[in-house]
Order: structure tokens, then C-alpha cells, then sequence
């Protein structure tokens, strides 16, 4: 049975790769780990990060995007045609550079955290929505009516933000963005999305 590792939270990376798995119809060991154990386990890692999907006789793939795209492309969830796999893939990696400008404030103290913070909000976070916006040129989702492991991405990034908890950056960050926020809503909205988290 496949393994995916991951932090014991259902958010970001390691979510959206769970969820792949899921939507796939991929019968998974999701092994949830304590922030405790992670130091002595990281250089056990490829990358030494997470999350990691293990498959029977293979070596342990990391990255999630990487192992979004092995998802998708064998289970009909990213694009067959190239050119727009590589699109999707622009997207994906446009989600990682939000989140690689946002997860250092995490360590700040308060009063860093509410200046970095506010910085972002001001300049790099509408940048950021218009171009996610431009590039969504699909309905409902990234690449129009079938969901797609890019989707999971962008409803992971767009969650974190308007669920409200996150200190100094308003829950409305994204309202002025329609084609993004429809993204987030046709996943959340989506029949096997929501059976993944009734039964969590």
C-alpha cells in the first residue's frame, strides 16, 4: 500500500496531496506525524522535508508537487497534452512561491510578524491574486469543468487565507479575486472533497 507522510494537520502540502490520493480513489497508509519526532526523522527524508509518498519498490518521492503530478498524470487528474500540463504546473509552483513568501512570518515574533505581515498584504498578495487570477481562464476549476490536482493546490493556499486565522492578514484578502474564489468554492463544493473531510 502506498504511504504518504505528513505532519498531523490537515492543511497545506501534505493535505493536498492526501486529498489526491483520495479523489484518485487510492487506498493509502496516511502516516501523521508529531512535530516532535520530525528532527530526528528529517535526515531520513530524500529532501529532508515533507510531505513523502512511499510506493512498494520504489524510492520515496518528495516534494508535493512532484508527487502531484505523478498522481495526477496516473489517474486522469493533470493534463495529458503537454503544454497545459506545463500550464498547471506554472500554477502549482506560483503557489509555492506564495507560500514561501508567507510560512517565514510564522517564526517571527508578534510585533515582526504584524510588520512583515502587513507588508505582504499591502504589495505581494494582490500581485499574487492577479496573476493566479489572469492565469485561470478555465470554470469552475484551473482548467475548466474536471477537477484537477492543481485545483487541490490553490483551494489549500486560498483556505489557509479566509479561514481568518491568519494574524494580520484579513479573511477577505481574496474576495476581489472571482475566478480564484470560484476555484476554492467548486472544490470545497466537490462530492469526493467533501466525503474526505465528513469522515475526518
Amino acid at each position: 500500500m502506498p504511504k504518504l507522510i505528513y505532519f498531523d494537520a490537515p492543511v497545506s502540502r501534505g493535505e493536498e496531496c492526501r486529498l489526491a490520493l483520495h479523489l484518485a480513489g487510492i487506498e493509502f497508509e496516511d502516516v501523521r506525524i508529531n512535530a516532535a519526532i520530525w528532527p530526528e526523522m528529517k535526515e531520513q527524508m530524500p529532501y529532508g522535508g515533507l510531505p513523502v509518498l512511499e510506493l512498494p519498490g520504489r524510492q520515496p518521492i518528495a516534494h508535493s508537487n512532484a508527487i502531484l503530478v505523478l498522481i495526477g498524470r496516473r489517474h486522469g487528474l493533470h493534463p495529458l497534452d503537454d503544454f497545459e500540463a506545463a500550464r498547471h504546473e506554472g500554477m502549482m509552483q506560483h503557489v509555492e512561491t506564495l507560500r514561501a513568501v508567507v510560512s517565514p512570518t510564522i517564526r517571527m515574533s508578534d510585533a515582526e510578524k504584524k510588520v512583515a505581515r502587513e507588508a505582504i498584504v499591502a504589495e505581494f498578495l494582490p500581485a499574487w491574486a492577479r496573476a493566479a487570477e489572469n492565469n485561470i481562464v478555465g470554470g469552475p476549476f484551473f482548467g475548466g469543468e474536471e477537477i484537477q490536482v492543481v485545483d487541490l493546490k490553490i483551494y489549500m493556499a486560498v483556505r489557509w487565507f479566509i479561514g481568518g486565522k491568519v494574524d494580520h492578514i484579513p479573511a477577505t484578502i481574496f474576495a476581489d479575486y472571482p475566478k480564484l474564489m470560484g476555484v476554492h468554492d467548486a472544490v470545497d463544493h466537490h462530492a469526493g472533497v467533501k466525503f474526505w473531510y465528513a469522515k475526518a
